[in-house]
């Protein structure tokens, strides 16, 4: 990408600037958390206050992006529940059977889910008043008898044209309980994988949490000892993943992937609310949105602490409304921080090329860089008069998978990686903290934070076919190389990528959210 010259932007819907957004929405969000005590109304990996005590309802990561071994579809993943302790027994992770989960597409750019993916999940127990296992012996099977706990789900595919069913009573991977109890948990992963309607695939169940990064960032940037980084903070953790792989044609607006290939992803998650009148009597108010994920690390990095759990109770079509929510992508806090902190100049606001990579997508009449990628003006169909600054994680389908993938995505001149979409493999906590300190509209790395937080990889490979993750993790995370109860060195990764300094949580400037903080099992 070339560093372009300023010029005035001639758009006409999204032009609509981002400036002049009011906070009606703002107002809305608020109104939304007037719910009963006990029902959270907030968003993603303990970034906002309310969801941290809600670790089922807490979206971790979202990611699409074009499928490595079919390239004809898109795969989708999103994750819940952050930092599971492997050997967190005897009550283990379960989806929640009193929500709604959900991945949404917007293929026309105006802020609204065309096509919505949604997960209902219900728990069944086999001996609830004589054991307190979760199994009873070797489970080698999804059916085993010896799996006391046993969850299923109904997966549901809504449109303009009304709501589906494409999978009912589908068996969960269970959570694994370990190496005596599940053996073989790779059996389990392979008989918890559907095939759907019209082809694709479907996989509900625990995997290993494929984020990576150093979140001790958060203790004041290392309190600038960059000796400090290097520790991959979520190894040996695992998640509840739910993920698709959906053919591109079933995505695009009027299933024409050559005339509109581009899409906006993101997850949700919603409990059913309830309304206290004056006489205290409580009353069902339908189902309230707790969580939403799109890019990463948005809400934890880029949002003040006051609007939090307002911005993730909105919908994607409201977020240009939210004035202190938009000034922050304009002019974010985290540049400043980490030239506080380590001396590195805060590029001049307005940060028009951060809005253009979380909140209208990348085109050249977009913004300040200079690229065709991921804007929902380059759908041809599209209505541009409808086309809204908004947060979604955008992913163009026509770009081909990359044979050998660059960690940092577009930045290394890999269009089929993060912003374009979302990776496994992509390291979204360099690219961010990149991002933010202007790296994407000059077109060059800035030096000082090139080693990033140290953290490259995963701890684990990710598998060559879907669902791509990793199998769940069965060693307790404080088992030390001898069984000490150190921090795991078995399992961290000595990686080298992340700020000279700053580390992973420089991520915040446009919108990535710097996710999950570890919650407190209760």
């Amino acid at each position: 990408m070339t560093s372009p010259s300023p010029r005035p932007r001639s758009r006409r819907a999204l032009d609509h600037s981002l400036i002049v957004l009011g906070a009606g929405a703002l107002a809305t969000g608020l109104t939304v958390l007037t719910l009963a005590p006990g029902i959270s109304a907030a968003s993603s990996h303990r970034e906002a206050p309310l969801i941290a005590g809600d670790p089922r309802a807490d979206n971790t990561d979202v990611y699409a992006f074009t499928s490595p071994d079919r390239a004809d579809t898109v795969t989708l993943i999103a994750n819940w529940i952050p930092f599971e302790e492997p050997n967190g027994g005897p009550n283990f992770y379960q989806f929640a059977d009193d929500a709604r989960y959900h991945i949404k597409i917007d293929n026309t750019g105006d802020g609204n889910a065309d096509t919505t993916y949604t997960w209902r999940f219900r728990t069944t127990v086999r001996d609830a008043a004589g054991q307190f296992l979760y199994n009873t012996g070797p489970v080698t099977s999804l059916n085993d008898p010896d799996l006391n706990i046993r969850q299923f789900y109904d997966l549901t595919v809504t449109t303009a044209r009304g709501t589906s069913t494409l999978l009912r009573s589908v068996p969960v991977a269970p959570s694994h309980v370990g190496r005596a109890s599940m053996p073989d948990y790779g059996v389990l992963r392979s008989q918890a994988l559907r095939r759907l309607p019209g082809g694709g695939k479907a996989f509900a169940g625990q995997a290993e949490d494929p984020f990576f990064a150093d979140l001790r960032v958060f203790d004041l940037l290392y309190g600038g000892d960059l000796s400090e980084r290097g520790q991959d903070t979520l190894a040996g953790y695992n998640v509840n993943s739910v993920a698709l792989q959906i053919p591109k044609r079933a995505l695009a607006l009027r299933g024409n992937v050559a005339r509109n290939p581009v899409v906006g992803v993101w997850s949700t998650t919603e409990r059913g609310g309830v309304e206290v009148s004056s006489s205290r009597a409580a009353k069902p108010s339908g189902w309230k949105q707790v969580s939403r994920l799109g890019n990463p690390l948005v809400n934890e990095v880029v949002v003040p602490l006051k609007y939090k759990d307002a911005f993730n109770t909105l919908n994607p079509s409201q977020d240009r409304t939210v004035q202190p929510v938009v000034d922050k992508v304009l002019d974010p806090i985290l540049p400043k921080l980490i030239q506080k902190v380590y001396g590195v100049p805060a590029p001049a606001t307005p940060r028009n090329d951060l809005a253009e990579i979380y909140l209208t997508g990348i085109c050249k009449v977009c913004g300040p860089i200079k690229a065709d990628l991921n804007a929902h003006r380059l759908n041809k169909d599209a209505p541009l008069r409808k086309i809204v600054p908004a947060e979604e994680l955008r992913l163009n389908m026509a770009v081909p998978p990359t044979a050998a993938p660059q960690r940092l995505g577009v930045l290394a001149g890999d269009l089929a990686g993060f912003p374009n979409g979302r990776r496994l493999t992509d390291d979204v906590i360099d690219i961010s903290l990149q991002a933010v300190e202007g790296a994407a509209q000059t077109g060059e790395l800035v030096p000082a934070l090139a080693e990033g937080d140290k953290v490259d990889t995963n701890e684990v490979p990710f598998g060559r076919s879907f669902p791509y993750l990793g199998l769940p993790h069965s060693t307790s995370v404080n088992a030390g190389p001898s069984g000490s109860s150190g921090q795991q060195s078995a399992m961290t990764h000595s990686n080298a990528a992340f700020i000279g300094g700053a580390g992973a949580l420089l991520l915040g400037a446009g919108g990535l959210r710097l996710r999950r903080r570890r919650h407190t099992a209760g």
